[in-house]
């Protein structure tokens, strides 16, 4: 894990991982390792700008439903999230970090992902 810079998803504790109605998702990441991996790729120091869309699926199923997307990174990308029409079950949240980064007249975009099973129970 010394070069994963997340994201990470954020939870008030980790055994909530029930919700009900609407919630708020909230990820980040490790700027100190990201930096480092920008270095790797001779990118070093030159992160403009980062985004986070979210999305669900019920556990067991292949298709992914978008729930949101925020760059503000002051408030963790947090996007709402109404559980309220979902039917009770497993569930699986993905937050797909997205940070662009730029040299000169280069430009890259590096992605990683997080994944969290959830259970909703209206």
């Amino acid at each position: 894990m010394g070069n994963n810079w997340g994201p990470r998803f954020i939870v008030p504790s980790q055994t909530l991982k029930t919700f009900s109605g609407r919630v708020r998702l909230r990820e980040t990441y490790d700027e100190e390792v990201l930096n480092r991996e920008l270095e790797s790729l001779d990118m070093a120091g030159s992160a403009i700008q980062a985004t986070n869309p979210w999305y669900y699926r019920k556990k067991g199923t292949d298709t992914w439903i978008k729930i949101g997307e925020s760059n503000d990174r002051r408030d963790n990308f947090a996007v709402p999230w109404d559980t309220g029409r979902l039917v009770d079950g497993k569930y699986e949240i993905l937050g797909l970090m997205h940070v662009i980064a730029r040299k000169g007249e280069a430009e890259v975009v590096l992605a990683r992902e997080s994944v969290a099973e959830v259970t909703i129970q209206n």
